[in-house]
């Protein structure tokens, strides 16, 4: 029996070798489909070949208010887009489901408030219109600022705990880079795929490839309701501390 087991193990080996030996560098060589070309960004300040520009620093173009859908009204100077809290949050015209976006937002450096109410604004990954905002990754002054871990910087706002605290102190631009996989549904309406999101937050890995819950909710669970490609929204938050800025914003649609 020993004697069997052997002849067999050793009659595989050689049929392996033998295929090992046989074998040419080509047979896994993939040619086809070639990647498209791109033209990387030279710095933070541009963005590559092929990104849809949200925000070049000149105007508003691709924005509307949120409410009514008419002509974004927050403030362009100096190639800064600074948030009027008075007109409430602004959204993409164009909508979205899975993307790479850079984004660089600013607390000012005379910012007053603690916790919740110090530079609080939200990205929101998809704003669903489905009685919930969205899915908001957190956009507020984290640098020695105590609040709860789930509504930090960095954060996906009352789901997921960022991996690290890089928040710049305020006065200084922050920056954000995003990949978001959408969350896909069947034709009864039912999740097939959840929402998972990377985000890098000045360059460190504050988000992994994470699975959100739904969307998120400042009271009550995260759940999913349907949706297909919808817009990007920046939140002006309600808080009495001075209102943020935003440069640099571009998209790359996956």
């Amino acid at each position: 029996m020993h004697y069997k087991l052997y002849f067999s193990a050793m009659l595989v080996c050689g049929t392996f070798m033998a295929n090992a030996q046989n074998a040419k560098p080509e047979d896994t060589e993939v040619w086809e489909p070639v990647p498209k070309t791109i033209t990387p960004a030279k710095n933070f300040s541009t963005a590559p070949s092929d990104a849809i520009i949200l925000f070049d620093g000149k105007n508003q173009d691709e924005w509307v208010n949120t409410s009514d859908k008419s002509a974004a009204k927050w403030t362009v100077a100096k190639g800064i887009l600074t948030v009027n809290k008075s007109t409430g949050n602004i959204e993409t015209k164009k909508t979205f489901k899975s993307y790479q976006l850079h984004l660089e937002w600013k607390v000012p450096a005379n910012i007053t408030g603690t916790g919740q109410a110090r530079g609080n604004s939200g990205l929101f990954l998809a704003s669903t219109g489905n009685g919930d905002d969205g899915y908001e990754l957190q956009i507020l002054d984290s640098y020695n600022n105590k609040t709860y871990v789930n509504g930090q910087a960095g954060s996906i706002y009352k789901q997921l705990i960022p991996l690290a605290n890089p928040t710049n102190k305020p006065g200084v631009w922050q920056t954000y880079d995003i990949a978001w996989l959408a969350p896909t549904f069947d034709d009864n309406g039912n999740l097939k795929t959840p929402a998972r999101v990377t985000v890098f937050f000045n360059g460190i890995l504050v988000q992994n490839n994470s699975e959100l819950q739904g969307a998120t909710r400042y009271i009550g669970k995260a759940e999913y309701k349907r949706h297909g490609a919808v817009p990007i929204k920046l939140q002006a938050h309600g808080d009495k501390s001075e209102p943020l800025s935003f440069r640099n914003i571009w998209i790359r649609e996956l």
